[in-house]
């Protein structure tokens, strides 16, 4: 008996002790949060599209992107509701369509042409870029909850640091990587808004693709690119 009642003494002075320590460690926690920050780590799908796009140049099949980065979030208000987002991140892009890109080879000199009426299985161009984005926050955040509303808007801008175009049909393939045409240096707006997980996010090229001097039979190739997707947030 004595033994049964030494250890329901050990238990209850065992439970106590790390009783005490989890309040401790709540209210820890809870003076931690007091300057909590938000949505830190990005991770995002979207639909591209090509807009301005020259005469008989046409997006087909499906293009897509992922883009993922970390942007230090940084209150502005005591309630920490709104905020500066300033960071880095990346992004890779595929356009399907059925604009060509080649070289005439011996002077090397880029060619842009419609393939508008063309039999072919593949042409698409790929982007690589490195992003700095740039947003102003405004969520309805508190310290205790995850789940809130956000709307932030801004502007990324990205350097494009890898480009290629391919092409294919029976018999021919052709691969463009060195385009002097690109504006590789990309800004664009932003904005997204959403509740808890789901978040709508879309952007928009406020330059243009390629420089005048990308032109099919005098025409501007140009380009602005456009994202509608979804942006998921990780603290």
């Amino acid at each position: 008996m004595k033994k049964l009642f030494a250890f329901i003494v050990c238990y209850l002075f065992v439970f106590l002790s790390s009783g005490q320590e989890t309040q401790q460690d709540s209210t820890q926690e809870i003076e931690i949060d007091s300057l909590y920050r938000e949505d830190q780590f990005y991770v995002g799908v979207t639909f591209n599209l090509l807009l301005n796009k020259p005469k008989g140049v046409s997006q087909s099949g499906f293009s897509g992107g992922l883009h993922l980065g970390f942007i230090r979030d940084m209150p502005i208000n005591k309630r920490r509701n709104v905020a500066i987002g300033l960071g880095v991140g990346y992004s890779l892009n595929v356009y399907n369509q059925n604009l060509f890109i080649g070289e005439q080879e011996n002077t090397e000199q880029s060619i842009f042409s419609s393939l508008e009426g063309i039999d072919y299985s593949t042409n698409r161009f790929t982007t690589h870029l490195v992003e700095a984005p740039f947003e102003f926050r405004w969520r309805t955040s508190t310290p205790q909850t995850h789940k809130f509303y956000r709307i932030y808007t801004g502007v990324r801008v990205g350097y494009l640091y890898s480009f290629k175009s391919n092409f294919k049909q029976p018999g021919n393939r052709v691969r463009q990587t060195k385009l002097d045409e690109l504006n590789r240096w990309r800004v664009g707006a932003t904005f997204t808004f959403g509740w808890n997980t789901f978040n709508f996010h879309f952007y928009y090229s406020l330059n243009t693709l390629f420089n005048s001097d990308a032109v099919i039979q005098g025409e501007p190739v140009g380009l602005n690119t456009a994202k509608i997707g979804l942006m998921f947030y990780i603290l």
